[in-house]
């Protein structure tokens, strides 16, 4: 059950995410529908609180005139981007998390929808199922590659 902890809080890791604890799971010879639920469960815990809470935190550092350029930054891309992508939103928000490449994922995804003012009930759904899809891609990729060495072991 240990093995389990693991994945969960590895894919409640930044860049980490369920991109890292689903194949570490199938390493493990982890059940893989157990180590999908854990895995999914894990990478989704931090983004309410993300989305609650981090626009607040980079408001609070984008003022301090020192260290507060990137924050400041990422403040001005959300607010150009929003008139944009107001069509597009909810599929453009799945698509980039659902892409399991580094850089995107549960966190970033959740970035985002800070930076475009989202609030909870438009964020969550197109995370949640970004990170569905994620899950299906990494599960298949992961065990799938763990069968075929053991058929040659």
């Amino acid at each position: 059950m240990l093995d389990y902890l693991y994945v969960f809080l590895m894919s409640m890791l930044p860049v980490v995410e369920l991109r890292g604890a689903i194949p570490m799971g199938a390493a493990m010879d982890l059940n893989m529908w157990f180590c999908f639920l854990v895995a999914i469960l894990g990478n989704m815990l931090p983004v309410p609180f993300l989305v609650l809470f981090g626009g607040k935190v980079l408001n609070y550092f984008a003022q301090f005139p020192k260290f507060g350029k990137p924050f400041r930054k990422i403040i001005e891309i959300g607010e150009k981007k929003v008139g944009k992508m107001k069509k597009t939103l909810f599929a453009g928000l799945l698509a980039f998390v659902a892409i399991p490449l580094p850089g995107t994922g549960a966190w970033t995804g959740a970035l985002i929808a800070i930076t475009l003012g989202l609030d909870l009930k438009k964020s969550i759904p197109p995370i949640a199922l970004g990170v569905l899809i994620a899950g299906v891609i990494m599960m298949l990729g992961s065990y799938g590659v763990v069968t075929i060495f053991n058929v040659f072991a």
